[in-house]
C-alpha cells in the first residue's frame, strides 16, 4: 500500500517548547519509530508542518542589521524543508538501515491571485501574549490572530495547484526510495502565463493541502493526517468534545472546524477521499500504525453510494 504521511508541527517543536536544534532532533527521534513501522510494511511518503522553524527564521531575519531586508517567506520555507528534511533523513536512515531515503526540496504552483493573498490565516512561529503580539505587529507589520490562549503571525496561504517535483518523486518511489518531501506545503510559486518562468511568493501553503494534493497525484491508497490529538473531536474546546471515529467527507464538512487548527485537516482529508475514493485517517503520533490498520484515530472513507 502506498501511503502519505503529512507530519504535524508537533512532531519538532511541542507546543511551548524553545525552538533549539537539539530539542527538534530529540522529537524527531521519537517519531522515527512510528515511521519505520509503516515503512517496513508499506511505500511511504512523508510530509511534515514548518510552522515554528520558519516563524523562528522570519524573527531572526528581521532583526539581522547585516540585511537591507527581511528573507521573504517562500526562500525561508526552503531553508525549512532542507533542516527538516535532513533531521528526517538521518533519522529515518538509522531506523531503516539498507532503505533509500531521500530528502526532496519541492515546489509549489499557487495562483497569484488567490484570495488568500488578501487574508492571511495560516499561523507560524512561536505563541505570544496579547500585548507582545501586537507590539511585534507595530513594530514588523505581521497580521497576528489568536490561536489557543495565545497570539501568533498569520500569513497567506494559498491553495496549492500543483507539486512540480511530482514526476521525480513517482521516480524515486519506483526505485524503493522512501520519500521526504513537499515540507511546510513545498516553496511556494508562481508561473508565468507566457513564459512559465517561476516566481517566489511571500505565503506559507498548508502543508495538509499540499498533501492531500500529493497523495492524489501519486495514487496513494491512504492520506495518514498525523497531529496532536488522538482523533478528530465535534465540539473541541467545550466541556463535551465527542470523538469522531468515523466520517465521510460530507460529515467532516458540516463540523465547522476552526480554519487555523483542525480545519485544514478534515478539508485535506475530505478532498483527498472525493477526489480518488480511497481512505484517509487523522490521529496522534505514536498511533500511526494503529491509525493505519483501523485501531484508533479518526477514519475517513466515501460516502456509500444511495440505492
Amino acid at each position: 500500500m502506498r501511503i502519505v504521511i503529512a507530519l504535524g508541527g508537533n512532531a519538532l517543536l511541542h507546543r511551548g517548547e524553545r525552538p533549539d536544534a537539539d530539542i527538534q532532533e530529540a522529537n524527531i527521534d521519537r517519531v522515527a519509530p512510528a515511521l519505520a513501522a509503516l515503512a517496513q510494511e508499506h511505500e511511504v511518503v512523508v510530509t511534515h508542518g514548518n510552522g515554528p522553524q520558519i516563524g523562528l527564521l522570519a524573527m531572526e531575519s528581521s532583526a539581522d542589521p547585516a540585511l537591507t531586508a527581511p528573507y521573504p517567506l517562500d526562500l525561508l520555507g526552503a531553508q525549512t524543508e532542507g533542516m527538516i528534511g535532513s533531521l528526517l533523513a538521518r533519522t529515518l536512515h538509522n531506523a531503516l538501515p539498507g532503505r533509500r531515503i531521500a530528502a526532496l526540496v519541492t515546489h509549489t504552483l499557487v495562483n497569484a491571485d488567490d484570495t488568500a493573498f488578501g487574508r492571511p490565516t495560516k499561523f507560524v512561529g512561536q505563541v505570544y501574549s496579547r500585548k507582545t503580539a501586537e507590539a511585534l505587529a507595530r513594530r514588523l507589520g505581521w497580521h497576528i490572530a489568536e490561536d489557543g490562549t495565545g497570539w501568533r503571525r498569520v500569513v497567506p496561504s494559498p491553495t496549492p495547484e500543483r507539486i512540480l517535483e511530482t514526476d521525480t518523486i513517482h521516480e524515486l518511489l519506483a526505485s524503493g526510495t522512501l520519500v521526504v518531501c513537499a515540507g511546510g506545503g513545498g516553496v511556494p510559486v508562481t508561473a508565468d502565463n507566457d513564459t512559465g518562468a517561476l516566481t517566489g511568493v511571500e505565503a506559507v501553503v498548508d502543508k495538509d493541502l499540499t498533501a492531500a494534493l500529493l497523495a492524489e497525484d501519486l495514487k496513494a491508497d491512504f492520506l495518514l493526517i498525523l497531529t496532536d490529538v488522538p482523533c478528530v473531536y465535534d465540539g473541541y474546546g467545550t466541556p463535551d468534545p465527542k470523538p469522531v471515529l468515523d466520517a465521510t467527507p460530507a460529515d467532516l464538512r458540516r463540523g465547522g472546524f476552526p480554519e487555523g487548527s483542525m480545519g485544514p485537516k478534515t478539508e485535506a482529508a475530505a478532498r483527498f477521499v472525493e477526489r480518488t475514493g480511497a481512505l484517509a485517517a487523522i490521529g496522534a503520533l505514536d498511533a500511526a500504525y494503529e491509525i493505519v490498520h483501523g485501531k484508533a484515530g479518526t477514519l475517513v472513507r466515501p460516502d456509500l453510494a444511495v440505492g
